[in-house]
């Protein structure tokens, strides 16, 4: 089985463009940790909680102010759309990530597969819910305009 029938296609991401603010308000909407950076629907870093507490707190930025570009880090872990779920699985272990974003073969943004993705298969494709979002939507565009306006 490939991760392209598992993943969630609906993926939330956050531009380099957007605030610090945008990006920590959107990771706790999603409870998670991290983020995809996304430009043109192709996936160009990573942020994280961690990257963001570094930024504002050692370095005293302001986080209204900040852009997610200038603290992510582009060394992004990530999968192919067209990969087994047993090679993303070692992946994932190895990496020690609950959640591996994944590309098409030109590196486009396509989805998201998680741990709970890959340990609720039980021989057959889940079903997914769709998220607020279509895929490889960012913070600021569609709705998030609007989440992203009152934040600021």
């Amino acid at each position: 089985m490939k991760i392209a029938d598992v993943m969630t296609p609906d993926l939330e991401t956050v531009s380099p463009s957007d605030t610090l603010k945008t990006a920590a308000r959107l990771m706790a909407d999603l409870d998670s940790g991290a983020l995809p950076v996304g430009e043109d629907n192709r996936l160009i870093g990573t942020i994280t909680g961690h990257d963001i507490a570094m930024q504002v707190a050692a370095e005293g930025l302001d986080p209204g102010k900040t852009t997610v570009g200038e603290a992510m880090s582009s060394d992004v872990l990530y999968c192919f759309e067209s990969e087994s779920v047993e090679e993303v699985s070692e992946k994932m272990r190895g990496w020690w990530v609950r959640r591996l974003p994944v590309v098409s073969g030109d590196k486009r943004l396509i989805g998201v597969v998680s741990l709970g993705d890959l340990t609720s298969l039980r021989g057959q494709p889940r079903t997914k819910p769709r998220s607020r979002r279509g895929p490889g939507r960012s913070a600021t565009s569609g709705r998030g305009t609007r989440r992203a306006a009152a934040a600021a």
